[in-house]
């Protein structure tokens, strides 16, 4: 077949609106000091590495796994102290989860509505599905600018509207009070993504069972368990049973229950590591607020936002890879994101790495 061949048949079957999309895109970190992706850095203890292998060699590979997960869905409750009436629902990590929400609610004149910036899959999985997205911009300090986020609610009607709590790839936390407000006027589901839970001290799942379009997601990803890709959903029994319909079987693998069940066993551990980032974060963030020419905002996550006053965000986003680190350059991801880079928090030699090549690579514009 010919490359007109080929292009005719792909015009004629493959949906415009993914055809003008981009597959999302995972740079290549090998060599480079990883500080693009909002990973843990922190290795486990060898002593739990050797436990947790010899679980694996006892995994009966030739079998499908357990097909609700319930040691992992009662390690999660232990470690999140999410109550027992409530059901959970489990994915292929927060994505798999929104994909799910929006398959349950979903048609073509149906909307996801979030803000903007946020978190892409978002906007992605809506387009995925056929649905209609809406985002609604922040305020130039990224705080929720309510009044407009209320009318875009009573105007478009969302059957989902997401909202990440802390929000990426800003950081901060929306003010509680306006949250209550858009779930108590959307007239569908709100979903409060929660997947920097660990680096805060708030949270949405108190006030689950208060209202009955609430719903929280989290994932095991950022406390130190990203490889393993996992989410939880938790909410009201009467939404997450038709959610439920849409999860394909066996979608949380043997070697992710028996991994996941184990380390939340050893809870302490990543609360332990998680307590530390906190401490570099603040760390980090003290001596960037110190720089020229660099404004960067505090964070309740773990990474810190930096806008480049003065420009020249792509520059020094090659000019630290060419030092051997790697971050997320958002610089023309948002007009409110222009000439920003996002950067996760590492250990501390990572973060004093970071800091001397941006230091260098700032001159060097």
């Amino acid at each position: 077949m010919s490359h007109n061949e080929t292009e005719a048949l792909l015009a004629r079957w493959v949906r415009p609106e993914i055809r003008r999309l981009s597959a999302y895109h995972v740079a290549d970190a090998e060599g480079l000091v990883k500080l693009d992706a909002m990973e843990n850095p922190y290795h486990w203890p060898e002593s739990l590495r050797e436990e947790w292998l010899r679980l694996l060699g006892e995994a009966e590979i030739n079998r499908y796994p357990h097909p609700q997960a319930p040691a992992v869905k009662e390690a999660l409750r232990h470690a999140m102290g999410i109550p027992a009436q409530l059901p959970l629902v489990l994915g292929n990590g927060s994505d798999e989860l929104i994909q799910m929400i929006a398959m349950t609610v979903g048609g073509a004149e149906r909307t996801i509505l979030s803000v903007e910036p946020s978190f892409v899959m978002y906007r992605m999985i809506a387009t995925f599905l056929g649905m209609r997205y809406h985002g609604v911009p922040l305020k130039a300090d990224f705080s929720l600018d309510l009044s407009a986020l209320l009318a875009a609610v009573e105007q478009e009607q969302p059957a989902v509207i997401f909202l990440a709590y802390p929000n990426n790839p800003t950081g901060n936390l929306f003010a509680e009070e306006a949250l209550l407000q858009v779930i108590e006027a959307a007239p569908g589901l709100v979903v409060i993504d929660e997947a920097y839970a660990p680096f805060t001290d708030v949270s949405f799942l108190p006030r689950l069972g208060q209202y009955d379009n609430l719903l929280v997601m989290r994932t095991v990803s950022k406390m130190g368990l990203a490889g393993l890709r996992l989410g939880l959903l938790a909410g009201p029994a009467p939404w997450l049973d038709e959610i439920e319909k849409t999860r394909l079987p066996y979608n949380i693998n043997v070697l992710t229950q028996i991994s996941a069940a184990f380390a939340l066993r050893h809870q302490q551990v990543f609360d332990r590591q998680t307590r530390e980032i906190r401490v570099e974060r603040e760390a980090l963030l003290a001596q960037l607020m110190r720089l020229d020419g660099v404004e960067a905002l505090p964070s309740q996550a773990n990474f810190i936002l930096l806008r480049l006053t003065a420009g020249g965000a792509t520059t020094v986003f090659e000019r630290l890879r060419e030092r051997g680190v790697l971050v997320k350059n958002l610089h023309g991801a948002h007009p409110l994101l222009a000439e920003c880079l996002r950067v996760t928090v590492g250990t501390p030699e990572e973060n004093a790495a970071f800091l001397a090549a941006f230091s260098a690579s700032l001159d060097a514009r």
